[in-house]
């Protein structure tokens, strides 16, 4: 039984982030999602985790992290895309939003980042070190954050494709360089967008485990 199903509007610094709220019935935790370029809350394999994690009792919070406007510049001059700093900033922005609601805000916070959103998740968990409790990456950049990895608190698991090869070795660095609860998952014969067949069900069925022993 879903308590929260709904659309929601978050207005910060001047801008409006749009996104969708889900909350199953006895839900204690949030799962803030936090995309790369060219994804959002539409996202196909966005949705299909968040199906996942709805279904093991945790809700998902999916949302833009750039407006429409800023998408379509992007997708011309990939000017936000590694602009960290920016899309950290509105992840913290959304998250201090969700802890104000006088019904969702005793719940536990966690992220869950793909691409580059990985670096932003991790740049806002250090700067919201009480607030976020588990942070998952799939197909993540962490090295683009990798000055402030050494300061993150929450576990961090890491998933990564085993035919990914580029991005295989920046995890690596970036596990190096954590020091808190960490893991490095390898999906064998999975491509950086994890499409081939049961690969993106074993990076969700890993994020629920990760979420349900460290954010619940």
């Amino acid at each position: 039984m879903v308590a929260v199903d709904k659309d929601v509007k978050v207005e910060f610094q001047g801008v409006i982030l749009r996104g969708h709220l889900t909350v199953p019935e006895g839900a204690t935790s949030i799962i803030l999602f936090a995309h790369g370029s060219g994804s959002g809350r539409h996202s196909p394999r966005n949705l299909f985790v968040a199906s996942v994690l709805n279904e093991h009792r945790l809700g998902t919070l999916l949302f833009d992290l750039l407006t429409p406007e800023e998408e379509k510049e992007d997708a011309v001059s990939a000017e936000y895309r590694f602009d960290i700093v920016l899309l950290a900033d509105r992840l913290k922005g959304v998250t201090d939003w969700l802890k104000r609601d006088e019904e969702l805000g005793s719940k536990k916070i966690g992220y869950f980042g793909a691409s580059t959103g990985a670096a932003a998740a991790l740049v806002a968990a250090q700067l919201e070190k009480d607030k976020v409790s588990a942070i998952v990456s799939r197909g993540g950049r962490p090295d683009l954050a990798l000055d402030i990895l050494s300061d993150i608190k929450a576990p961090v698991l890491l998933i990564v494709g085993g035919n990914d090869k580029e991005v295989i070795p920046l995890n690596e660095l970036a596990l190096d360089e954590l020091t808190c609860v960490k893991k490095l998952e390898i999906v064998p014969g999975a491509t950086h967008l994890f499409e081939e067949p049961g690969a993106l069900k074993t990076v969700a069925d890993l994020a629920a485990a990760w979420f349900l022993k460290y954010c619940n």
